[in-house]
Parts: C-alpha cells; sequence; structure tokens
C-alpha cells in the first residue's frame, strides 16, 4: 500500500512525503494529493521519493503531470532523495533532465 503524507513547510510549499509503489495504482492518488494542495495555494511542491521501492511508467507519468500542475499554477515542482531503481527509471526516460533529483526534501527550495 502506498501513501502519501504531507507537511506544509511554508504557506506556498508543501512536501509530499511518499512511501511504497509508486504505480498505475497509486499514481492518481498521487495527482489527486497535488491537485488539492495546488488549489489551497500551495503552487511549490516537493515530492520526497525517499521511501519509493518502485516506480513504474505510470508513476513517471504522475510527477510529470504534477510538474505541470504546479507550473500553471505559477509554482514549481521539484523531486527529493530518490532511490536506486526510481533514478534508473528517471535516467532511462530522461526525465531527469526536466526534473532534477534533489538530495533530500530540504534542499530543493533553498533559491
Amino acid at each position: 500500500m502506498t501513501s502519501f503524507n504531507v507537511d506544509d513547510v511554508r504557506t506556498d510549499l508543501a512536501i509530499i512525503r511518499a512511501v511504497g509503489r509508486l504505480n498505475m495504482v497509486a499514481a492518481p492518488e498521487l495527482r489527486d494529493v497535488v491537485a488539492r494542495l495546488v488549489q489551497s495555494g500551495k503552487s511549490r511542491l516537493v515530492v520526497d521519493l525517499s521511501g519509493v521501492e518502485f516506480m513504474d511508467s505510470s508513476g513517471l507519468g504522475a510527477l510529470i503531470g504534477a510538474l505541470k500542475t504546479t507550473r500553471q499554477a505559477g509554482g514549481d515542482l521539484r523531486i527529493a532523495a530518490p532511490g536506486e531503481q526510481v533514478l534508473m527509471v528517471l535516467q532511462l526516460s530522461n526525465v531527469d533532465r526536466i526534473l532534477k533529483p534533489y538530495e533530500n526534501a530540504d534542499d530543493t527550495f533553498q533559491d
């Protein structure tokens, strides 16, 4: 079972901590979490992937969709702490060029 826990950091910033498998079952839930956060005024989001043990193309699509949702709201989405398998999927699909992985969630919006 996959879970998404949200930590409010600032008025416009939240961290989504994903735990489990980011696959075709969990991808719609991630999209919903992102949509709700953006609607509530959080335009800058971090998806902490340190707890994700597996990601497939559906999970990849959910991350890209989340990036689009945040950018349309004038914000941005960043990813942090992907494990080996998740990083491999990001690299093989070249999505790591669009969604640059950060070492940890706290470093993503230091600019």
